[in-house]
């Protein structure tokens, strides 16, 4: 693509396109049919295609003018809400970030990452959990600010995206209180007698538990398995079971659910990571998040 591709020529295709012909095109945009004409020319030059054709008296879209109106519908339908964007910005003394949150990541420690930031009195966070994949593809295309995983963004160059270790902790296991002293095993023998509670195989740890499990010869009691955290926990506080969670939340998992320690794991560490795209100028917030670790 030449210098000579601007998004005013891409309006004015985008007019003609919508009013079907240059005649309307210039009517709309008050303007000579010959300067239109020339402004779409210039567009066809810079992207090497035409993108209308005669058709009968009139034009008609190339199939290559349909590719380029289906961008612009995108451009300009984005556009359109600037003035009301800048405006409620203007309007709120508040800086909003969209923070992306992978569905395997404790919601815990989620709450603990994002601590730096809530500090501020003129935050307003939008939180929004999901898939790690439809994260990263929503931080590529700049509908979220930032995303927190429990693994690194792949090395993808289509992704313009790269990672942030922030943290690591080591594992242990915590228990509610009936089941400290229940079995006759000593840890982490006693796994195999307890009832244990156990994140899916979505989650990073998952697989690092389970080869622990096999070092150890320990054939654990699953009697759950969960694929949300905050919801394992939960069942944990009821007395369903014992389960595996980082040190870094000891202190949560005491006050808020009532768990005590039941042992160590400290082969195993759980990593959790920013994953950011790669703009020059970055959300005001970002580098409170960053700066953490």
């Amino acid at each position: 693509m030449t210098n000579s591709y601007n998004y005013r020529h891409l309006y004015y295709f985008w007019v003609v396109a919508k009013e079907g012909s240059m005649s309307k095109a210039a009517e709309r945009l008050d303007m000579a049919i010959q300067t239109i004409s020339a402004q779409v020319h210039e567009l066809e030059k810079s992207l090497g295609y035409l993108l209308f054709k005669p058709a009968g008296r009139g034009i008609a879209l190339t199939e290559s003018g349909f590719a380029a109106l289906k961008i612009a519908d995108q451009v300009f339908s984005i556009g359109e809400k600037l003035p009301e964007v800048v405006r409620d910005a203007a309007k709120s003394p508040k800086i909003k970030i969209t923070v992306g949150v992978s569905d395997g990541l404790p919601k815990l420690v989620t709450k603990q990452l994002l601590e730096p930031i809530l500090k501020h009195g003129d935050v307003q966070l939008i939180a929004l959990e999901g898939e790690f994949d439809n994260l990263l593809a929503d931080l590529a295309l700049h509908r979220l600010d930032i995303v927190l995983a429990d693994r690194p963004a792949p090395h993808n160059k289509n992704l313009n995206v790269y990672s942030d270790e922030l943290t690591k902790t080591s594992i242990a296991w915590f228990s509610p209180k009936q089941y400290l002293k229940k079995s006759k095993k000593p840890f982490p023998e006693s796994l195999s007698e307890l009832p244990v509670l156990m994140p899916t195989p979505h989650s990073t740890v998952r697989l690092l538990i389970d080869q622990w499990f096999t070092k150890y010869d320990i054939t654990p009691n699953i009697v759950g398995e969960f694929e949300d955290s905050a919801l394992l926990k939960t069942f944990a506080a009821s007395g369903l079971g014992v389960f595996p969670a980082g040190k870094l939340i000891e202190k949560d998992l005491k006050e808020t659910y009532g768990m005590d320690l039941l042992g160590n794991c400290e082969e195993i560490y759980e990593y959790f990571y920013a994953i950011r795209s790669e703009k020059k100028i970055q959300h005001p917030l970002i580098e409170a998040i960053i700066k953490k670790k």
